[in-house]
C-alpha cells in the first residue's frame, strides 16, 4: 500500500546546520526530510514516525546525478547514488517534478523498504512491508 503526504513546511536548523522539510499539520508522527552537508558527503535523513532511512552519498556524486536527470515516461526513477545496500534513487516526472526515493535494499524480512519524496509539491510515499 502506498501513502502520499504533502510536505508543505520547511525550516533551517541553525544549530545542526540542516534543511528540514515536513508536513506542518501533522501530529508527532510527521513525515520529514532533513539534509545536511558534512565535508564531502550529504547527510540525508528521511523519516515517518518511528521509521527512518539515513544516507550519506558523496556530494559530488549527488550533484552530478541531479545534473543529468531527464524525464522518461513510465519510469519514476532513472538514476541512483549510493551503494548496493542503501541508495538514493532519483527521477523527474513529465511535468519536471523531482522524485527522491531513499532506499535500503532489504528489511529484516528480505523485502524492499523505501520512502519516496516528490518535489516541488513535496509529496512523501512510504512503502515498507
Amino acid at each position: 500500500m502506498r501513502t502520499f503526504q504533502i510536505l508543505d513546511g520547511s525550516r533551517i536548523d541553525k544549530q545542526s546546520d540542516s534543511l528540514e522539510l515536513f508536513f506542518s499539520n501533522a501530529d508527532t508522527e510527521q513525515p520529514q526530510l532533513a539534509l545536511r552537508r558534512e565535508g564531502i558527503y550529504v547527510t540525508i535523513s528521511a523519516s515517518y514516525g518511528p521509521l527512518e532511512i539515513a544516507l550519506r552519498p558523496r556530494y559530488e556524486d549527488l550533484v552530478r546525478t541531479l545534473s543529468r536527470l531527464t524525464a522518461i515516461d513510465g519510469l519514476h526513477t532513472t538514476r541512483q547514488v549510493g551503494t548496493a545496500q542503501a541508495y538514493l534513487a532519483m527521477g523527474l516526472t513529465a511535468d519536471d517534478n523531482l522524485m527522491l526515493r531513499p532506499l535500503r535494499s532489504q528489511n529484516r524480512r528480505g523485502r524492499p523498504c523505501t520512502i519516496g519524496f516528490r518535489f516541488p509539491r513535496l509529496q512523501i510515499r512510504t512503502d515498507c512491508s
